[in-house]
């Protein structure tokens, strides 16, 4: 009766045994018979051959940085030499040019140039050289002697080499390595591809990472004091020490895993195409875009004070504890489901809402609306250059699918659902004398789904070109073809496209609004009309249990870990990764080959048009007018081979004096 809370009271008083019970199992027994030769215990020698291997295997990383003649961290930094005077330099770029194989590595943060780093093997060591721009080594001077150097067509190895191609005009037949995107085929997973991970990985070494050498810093802050300069040339020593003697052991790696072909014939000459696509950019009407953002801050404006004579009173719109004191406390609506930081206003749970409470269609507005103002309308006017052009970059490393994604600023995600999104892309619009072509691929993860599978009526239905939804929806609904219902039709696309996302009966009974009874039965009659389907799915889930991976058709292998974890919601996820990743890798593949041949075609036929944007399955050409007609005509003969499927791949074209009419 004594403990309070009242809470902790009722605990003991319904489960004693059990607090009895914790009590055993936390008392440390002082009198168990433990026998200890202090002696044997002391510390001697630290600083052993076995103490080094011993601590590299366990990455204790400061530790390691005390031995003084243990190891490859003081072998690698032997081998660093800081050069500051031109006369050495030009000497070192001479020597560089003698070599077969050289590692490279530019530096940059930002619109700031930092450092360069030069490395070879010669007696069986490598040499790094560093160069920070300072007097004579500036960095034009820098730039240029590099591009020389990968002019060449000697073997140069980097850790990032579309970083140096922004500074560079050399085409995709040179001789080059790029080991951050080797790293990356080899484990997806991961969040970075940095020249200490790679080290340790493919080389055996504990190296000092960027944090270990310069902390919280960026390296354009460090730079600018000489002890933090001294931290950022042996960074960059450490990016071309890496690159170059890691070379090797990923293509070797690559070959082992069965991925050295889509290294070398895809992502390799991908990093070409993306770098050029940089480089152009793309044009926005700077004036149309303000006007744009004004529309939507007038409709926000409007939406405020809708929603604060709905609610009573004014409050933070923006501040989901206020909303959720708002809806579910003063106007009691149903479904609040309170959390620790108050009520949850997620999108999940106001959707339900909208159609039965105005405010809460109101605030889905709202909220649309700001993202788009913040987002795109004010967001994308920071990223425009003096010539009126975005330049966005696009990233290989980042998706485990293989996808490429878009940043800084984002043109991949700018809203298509709601025609109040599409219209932002009126402001993207080409420069005089040309127009915007763009092509993308119909329905392309369902072709390559029903060529993984196999499936002969889903491959039989494309090769008769008949409407795959309605077709569907035909047999899952057991109607005639011709008595289709839109309604059946638009739940058959869903099931179509949810199949290739391993979407569950839950997931189903959410996207149509139906219970998950209904929910599982269209997904057994889906399984029904295409049964080789189901067995290809469910192939894929048990060869990820195998192996541990699965694979696109080109061999782009998908790590699924999470097969493995205790957590059910986990392996759930991993099955549905099981069943995604070929089919959309695939089709990620795909587009990175077209993307590829149509922008050479472009270049040999020496054509003023050019590829300057990818999304998802969406190629988009900024074309001169004369040129539409032989532009057209290499989008589509090459976006259609580049794939041998079983079906064929289709492709949606359309021209336009801006984005939004091209689409």
């Amino acid at each position: 009766e004594e403990i309070k809370p009242k809470k902790a009271q009722n605990a003991f008083l319904e489960h004693y045994d059990l607090a009895v019970l914790s009590r055993k199992l936390a008392t440390i027994h002082t009198d168990s018979p433990v026998e200890l030769d202090r002696e044997k215990a002391r510390v001697h020698d630290l600083y052993t051959q076995e103490t080094y291997e011993f601590f590299k295997e366990l990455e204790f990383k400061n530790f390691l940085s005390r031995f003084q003649d243990k190891g490859e961290q003081v072998k690698a930094e032997e081998a660093f030499q800081k050069v500051e005077e031109l006369d050495l330099a030009e000497e070192i770029f001479q020597k560089a040019e003698e070599k077969e194989e050289i590692g490279l590595e530019v530096l940059e943060e930002g619109d700031s140039f930092l450092g360069l780093a030069l490395s070879w093997e010669e007696d069986g060591k490598i040499s790094v050289y560093g160069f920070l721009p300072q007097g004579f080594l500036t960095r034009d001077y820098l730039m240029e002697k590099a591009a020389d150097l990968c002019g060449y067509g000697k073997m140069v190895a980097s850790l990032d080499i579309k970083a140096m191609l922004r500074h560079m005009d050399i085409r995709e037949h040179t001789a080059m390595f790029d080991a951050g995107i080797a790293a990356y085929l080899l484990n997806p997973l991961k969040s970075q591809y940095t020249y200490d991970d790679i080290a340790k990985e493919y080389l055996g070494e504990i190296l000092p990472a960027k944090e270990d050498l310069i902390g919280k810093l960026t390296y354009l802050k460090a730079a600018k004091d000489e002890a933090g300069e001294q931290e950022v040339v042996k960074s960059i020593c450490y990016m071309a020490y890496v690159a170059l003697k890691a070379r090797k052991p990923l293509l070797e790696a690559l070959e082992d895993t069965g991925m050295k072909k889509l290294f070398t014939d895809i992502e390799m000459p991908l990093l070409f195409t993306l770098s050029d696509m940089e480089k152009e950019g793309i044009r926005v009407n700077a004036k149309e875009l303000k006007e744009y953002g004004e529309k939507l801050q007038v409709r926000i404006e409007e939406l405020e004070k809708k929603i604060w004579e709905e609610a009573g009173e004014e409050f933070n719109i923006n501040s989901p504890k206020q909303l959720g004191v708002i809806l579910f406390e003063k106007m009691k609506l149903p479904g609040g489901k309170k959390t620790k930081t108050g009520y949850s206003t997620a999108a999940d749970v106001l959707e339900k809402l909208a159609p039965d409470h105005q405010i809460v269609a109101d605030i889905l507005e709202y909220r649309q609306l700001a993202k788009l103002k913040s987002t795109y309308a004010d967001g994308l006017a920071n990223y425009i250059d003096e010539g009126g052009r975005i330049h966005s970059t696009f990233n290989q490393t980042i998706t485990a699918t293989g996808r490429i994604s878009s940043t800084e600023p984002n043109l991949q995600n700018i809203p298509i659902r709601t025609e109040l999104g599409r219209l932002l892309r009126k402001v993207f619009i080409p420069k005089d004398g040309y127009v915007f072509l763009d092509a993308d691929y119909s329905q392309i993860e369902l072709r390559v789904l029903a060529h993984m599978s196999g499936d002969e009526k889903l491959i039989q239905a494309y090769r008769e070109a008949q409407d795959i939804h309605r077709i569907t929806a035909s047999q899952v609904f057991h109607v005639p073809f011709d008595q289709v219902t839109p309604l059946q039709r638009r739940n058959a696309k869903a099931v179509n496209f949810g199949i290739v996302y391993g979407i569950s009966s839950f997931g189903l009974s959410q996207d149509l609004s139906i219970t998950r009874k209904e929910a599982a039965k269209y997904i057994e009659d889906y399984f029904k009309t295409y049964p080789k389907i189901k067995g290809f799915l469910d192939g894929l889930v048990k060869q990820a249990k195998e192996q541990g991976y699965v694979s696109t058709m080109f061999g782009r292998r998908r790590p699924v870990p999470e097969l493995k974890s205790s957590n059910f919601m986990q392996r759930s996820f991993g099955e549905r990764v099981a069943m995604n990743s070929p089919i959309q890798g695939t089709a990620a593949d795909i587009i990175k080959i077209a993307m590829n041949r149509v922008s050479r075609r472009l270049r040999e036929e020496n054509l003023k048009s050019k590829l300057i944007l990818q999304v998802h399955d969406e190629l988009l050409i900024e074309t001169a007018k004369e040129e539409e007609p032989r532009v057209a005509a290499i989008l589509e003969e090459e976006m259609k081979g580049a794939a041998d499927l079983s079906v064929a791949l289709e492709v949606d074209m359309h021209t336009g004096e801006n984005w939004y009419e091209a689409k």
